[in-house]
């Protein structure tokens, strides 16, 4: 007979979130695998389980780990899956692993409980529903304005996690490309100093340390300022200007266009006059 791979989910911060069901899968399981065997041992020590040897599981070696956890569950073994706070795979290790458990008819269950995004949601004063959860951001700056304007016109709010000493730069990246937003950023959750603020996209950032959750809401229905009234602002002196001086003049002067929008407009106008009948100079 097979064993059962348990995907549970531990505390964010306050080990008195620990279900009891968590609690009991933790303590029965015959392996524990762990994004991080340190805090998974300091979670066994706050919670009082008794301790135990913990397999690590993380990015690095998910791809080796899986052949090995594979091969306990074959022998009828259960396992349990944590994260270092958490559900896990929710921007954490454990996909490959669980897919391969249903490829190969091997039972999964989850062990429900806390979850970052779910709890930020809950308490950021944005709406709900719907909602896109885009995980870590990426390091790269280009890379994380390339990843709003991929969402910029999907109706609905954005969730997704970031380093408190890149915050204020992916807060304002964040700005030029999705416009004014209402925005919620919540640090330390479940824990002593836990905080939740709710500002705007264009409000100054405070310095945090730490993983933050974001809630970023969705865009206003605001009336779009048509091209062509845009095309009127643009003078002559505006061709000569660098384009990201043309857009920040024009970003306070419209609505409903995004940074990037609004940079091709104005390259587009300079490269060929395509929209030139109103100013031909530009």
């Amino acid at each position: 007979m097979k064993g059962r791979l348990f995907v549970v989910a531990t505390p964010l911060g306050n080990p008195m979130d620990l279900s009891p069901r968590a609690r009991s899968i933790l303590e029965s399981a015959d392996y524990v695998i762990a994004e991080d065997t340190r805090r998974a041992l300091r979670l066994y020590r706050e919670a009082a389980i008794p301790l135990r040897s913990f397999v690590s599981f993380f990015e690095h070696n998910e791809e080796e780990r899986v052949t090995q956890v594979l091969g306990w569950l074959k022998e009828g073994k259960d396992v349990a899956l944590i994260s270092d706070a958490g559900t896990p795979l929710i921007a954490d290790p454990g996909f490959r692993l669980v897919k391969a458990c249903h490829t190969l008819g091997i039972s999964v269950s989850p062990i429900p409980g806390p979850s970052a995004p779910m709890a930020a949601l809950s308490v950021a004063g944005i709406a709900p529903l719907p909602f896109t959860f885009l995980g870590f951001l990426p390091r790269d700056a280009l890379a994380r304005r390339t990843l709003f304007a991929r969402y910029a016109e999907i109706p609905g709010s954005l969730v997704f996690f970031e380093r408190g000493d890149r915050l204020a730069e992916s807060i304002r990246i964040a700005y030029e490309v999705l416009g004014e937003r209402d925005l919620a950023i919540c640090r330390e959750l479940t824990k002593t100093h836990e905080e939740i603020l709710r500002l705007s996209l264009s409000a100054p950032i405070p310095v945090f340390l730490g993983e933050i959750t974001v809630v970023v809401g969705q865009a206003e229905n605001v009336v779009k300022t048509p091209e062509e009234e845009i095309v009127a602002l643009l003078s002559a002196e505006d061709a000569n200007r660098p384009l990201r001086e043309c857009v920040k003049k024009l970003k306070g002067l419209v609505q409903g266009w995004s940074g990037k929008d609004l940079y091709r407009l104005c390259a587009e106008r300079r490269k060929g006059g395509l929209y030139g009948k109103e100013n031909k100079e530009f």
